[in-house]
């Protein structure tokens, strides 16, 4: 009685453009000239070289290196630092102007490498091309540079030969070419000289060869129907250029709050001169004490503590094997609300494997099979050269104690039949008189004489489940056969896979599956990940046969819903996508070079569970930049306040500018960095994705900002008014200025939660805040007590009951803040 048997995955083998041809004992030698397939003679083809131009891709010009700089100074708070710097080195407040101008470089620079290398994505494609190609000129073959070659020269054609323009083919003799980059079609496919259908898919095209591709085995001669950008890479090229780059989300949020505080730096200032002029204040006096407003109110920490944020989450991710290229994609990948991703190696393994068994004995159905292998299997199972199903074929025989090489010694080849696209099957005569044979079911029925009841039921199952059946045979002669059983061979879903997508679904992001793959093998991997379940629309989440143009309409028909998309993929046909989709996904191991110099993200390891953690990490990352920016806000709030009671009230400056850069750049700025290397809040993915016009700062933040601003101002304020009335000018400001820096330091404590107190988010749990707060306490208190940083700051030193005073009231607003929650947390 047959019976059908499951088997497991076996280790991953991919071998790319590397098989060796069928049949060792069969020498493949160029055809003879076909009549109509002459070539052309040098005087047409010079000719035809002129009318078309040379077979290139066009680069473009790109974006030039200077408007990428320039680039990164236009955003409204980098506007606001570069005026602040410029005013301050007029008033001659060197320290002031060097400091904030710093700021602006770094973070120019930075951006400006990352941005610089998305340019060179098309210059990738271009290296995929032939550089030189075997053409017929004047009935000889000759070797030319591949810009020459023209539309109707005769490509002769072999294994190892890059494809150097699209041809129709003329011969084909075991001519099988690899395409996954262009077409996703996940094996080398087999080409024929009879036309295709004029309607069929581009994976479909079997009598087509195309630029970029590479021969895998057998011989052909084809005739060149298209070079350049006429092309399908060619075509590539031109959606990769109309791909369309937008601002992430996070930039998108960031710019808000810029103008926001642009705006209302300008108001306030404006407000502000107007009355002291209007008071009759000297326009001198006025003049410095804005400036004095405009420093308070810039968060001059903020770009640096932005790039400081994402750089940490590089470094995260990395850990999880993603690469990051691009530094906002660390948090843009957080918020990401569809995954569009490529089946194989992704997905799956990347490897065949046999998953199925149907015959009466397993054993000789294995041994039959491994018998007519031409593949070479590696060391543990793991890759080896030759076609990747009967690499699957002989693991699995192998884990049955059943070897090719045994075979090959005790059964030595006699005759051998290579695999030839026409006929579906091979055929081996070994040394024991029997004939071993396998192929397509359909190919090798009509041969057998025996064991065909319930195959071609027992087929049409295997098929439905998205396998590749093989029939498998023996007997003592090529037409008197019996068949062995059928073998059901398939690139497994990879187990972390499974899991992977049932956690992106928890976090509410969903998973599209776009494959070159045929409409049924990609469903029943669908249903088997996880990604199809019952109730789900096929039509809208599995997208087989997938052309370049269509992973694009994808995309933008996602983004066009509000979607934020990552997209994944690793050939050429992929690289417009990714530069489309919101996060670009490249695989780093089977990825074209094009694919990685496009991608924001590499995965090191082609895994989608890495995709998933990398989402966990970027969803962290927008947390803590939220955090860090409420921290900030808070600070320049509190000293936006206390300048501006004191002008009102008729006070001296309560604080100088280089004070106040102190406080921005050090006092806030160390802080807010240690912020942002909070670890990844636990239940990251069980949320759902962030929408997409939520700002970065809403209702809940903006309170927490006016809170700790008030708190902060009120202590401030208090002391300098306190000191102003019991002694001089400048110990008023000594205390006012220490008095802020410790509020806003010890204030950081409770910028970790909005819910928990400090001892339940875990004193311990990062302790680069505790470091820097203790070092930035310390440093506060020499900058008092030292003569020279004393006369650079104008503050006097401070006494042990002043120093006590001052950190004192320090701890008053974080203390409030913390008691609140404590409130809230028992009221709930």
């Amino acid at each position: 009685m047959a019976t059908l048997v499951r088997t497991p995955g076996v280790a991953e083998n991919r071998p790319r453009m590397s098989e060796i041809e069928r049949g060792p004992a069969v020498a493949l030698t160029p055809p003879p000239l076909s009549p109509g397939a002459t070539g052309l003679s040098s005087a047409e083809a010079a000719r035809r070289l002129g009318e078309v131009g040379a077979n290139e891709l066009d680069r473009g010009d790109g974006t030039s290196a200077w408007r990428i700089l320039a680039g990164q100074l236009t955003s409204p708070i980098v506007l606001l630092m570069l005026g602040a710097a410029l005013i301050s080195g007029i008033l001659r407040e060197v320290a002031d102007a060097i400091a904030i101008a710093a700021i602006v470089v770094l973070n120019a620079v930075v951006g400006f490498l990352q941005e610089y290398r998305a340019e060179r994505a098309v210059l990738a494609l271009r290296s995929m091309t032939a550089p030189r190609a075997r053409v017929l000129r004047d009935g000889r073959a000759a070797t030319v540079a591949a810009r020459e070659v023209v539309p109707g020269d005769v490509l002769l054609l072999e294994a190892g030969d890059i494809v150097a323009a699209d041809a129709a083919l003329v011969e084909a003799h075991a001519l099988r070419a690899s395409e996954a980059a262009l077409t996703g079609e996940s094996t080398p496919v087999d080409k024929l000289a009879t036309p295709a259908s004029a309607d069929a898919a581009l994976a479909e095209r079997h009598d087509r060869v195309l630029l970029g591709t590479s021969i895998a085995a057998g011989t052909g001669r084809a005739v060149v129907t298209a070079t350049g950008m006429a092309t399908e890479l060619g075509r590539i090229a031109r959606l990769l250029e109309t791909a369309e780059d937008e601002p992430t989300p996070l930039q998108r949020r960031l710019a808000q709050v810029s103008r926001m505080l642009l705006y209302a730096t300008v108001a306030i200032v404006a407000v502000f001169a107007a009355a002291g002029l209007v008071r009759g204040a000297a326009a001198f006096d006025v003049f410095l004490s804005a400036v004095s407003l405009a420093v308070a109110a810039v968060p001059e920490g903020l770009p640096a503590i932005v790039t400081i944020a994402l750089a940490i989450g590089v470094h995260r991710m990395v850990v999880r094997n993603a690469l990051v290229r691009k530094l906002p994609a660390v948090e843009t990948l957080g918020c990401a609300t569809v995954i569009c991703t490529d089946k194989t190696g992704t997905l799956t393994t990347g490897a065949m494997a046999v998953r199925e068994l149907w015959g009466p004995d397993h054993e000789a159905l294995l041994d039959a099979a491994a018998a007519c292998c031409d593949a070479e299997l590696g060391a543990d199972l793991r890759g080896g050269i030759g076609d990747p199903t009967e690499l699957a074929i002989l693991a699995e025989a192998a884990l049955r104690d059943i070897q090719r090489d045994a075979i090959e010694r005790e059964r030595p080849r006699a005759l051998v039949e290579p695999f030839d696209p026409a006929t579906k099957r091979m055929a081996i005569r070994r040394g024991d008189g029997i004939w071993y044979v396998k192929g397509a079911l359909e190919a090798v029925a009509p041969s057998c004489t025996a064991g065909l009841t319930g195959a071609h039921e027992a087929a049409i199952q295997l098929a439905a489940r998205g396998l590749r059946v093989l029939a498998v045979a023996v007997g003592d002669a090529p037409d008197a056969l019996v068949l062995r059983g059928l073998i059901g061979v398939a690139d497994p879903p990879r187990p972390e896979a499974i899991e992977a997508v049932a956690a992106a679904r928890a976090a509410g992001i969903r998973t599209v599956m776009i494959t070159g793959d045929h409409p049924a093998t990609a469903q029943v991997i669908a249903r088997e990940l996880g990604i199809l379940r019952p109730g789900d629309s096929a039509a809208e989440l599995v997208h087989a046969r997938a052309t370049p143009e269509d992973k694009l309409r994808i995309v933008r028909a996602w983004k066009a819903r509000g979607a934020i998309v990552a997209m994944t993929g690793d050939g050429v046909n992929d690289a417009p996508a990714l530069r489309e989709a919101h996060v670009g996904v490249a695989m780093g191991r089977t990825g074209t070079e094009v694919t990685r110099e496009v991608a924001d993200i590499v995965l090191a390891d082609d895994n989608f569970a890495s995709i998933v953690a990398a989402i966990r990490e970027g969803r962290g990352i927008f947390d803590n930049i939220r955090k860090a920016l409420v921290y900030l806000l808070s600070g320049n709030v509190a000293e936006l306040a206390v300048m501006l009671i004191a002008s009102l009230a008729g006070l001296p400056l309560p604080l100088l500018p280089l004070q106040l850069l102190w406080i921005n750049l050090v006092t806030d700025g160390l802080p807010a960095l240690a912020l942002v290397m909070d670890p990844t809040e636990a239940d990251a993915m069980n949320r759902p994705p962030r929408p997409p016009a939520e700002p970065i700062l809403g209702r809940p933040e903006w309170h927490a900002i006016a809170v700790t601003g008030v708190l902060l101002t009120a202590v401030t304020v208090a002391v300098f008014a306190w000191a102003l009335a019991t002694s001089d000018l400048v110990r008023a400001r000594s205390l006012a200025f220490a008095v802020l820096v410790f509020g806003q330091l010890f204030r950081s404590f409770a910028s970790r939660s909005t819910t928990r107190v400090f001892w339940q988010v875990g004193a311990f749990s990062n302790l680069v805040l505790l470091a820097v707060v203790t070092v930035s306490v310390v440093l506060q208190l020499v900058i008092h007590n030292v003569p020279a940083t004393g006369a650079l700051f104008d503050i006097a030193a401070l006494a042990p009951g002043d120093a006590a005073l001052c950190l004192g009231l320090g701890i008053v607003p974080v203390t409030v803040v913390e008691v609140a929650k404590l409130l809230r947390h028992r009221g709930a």
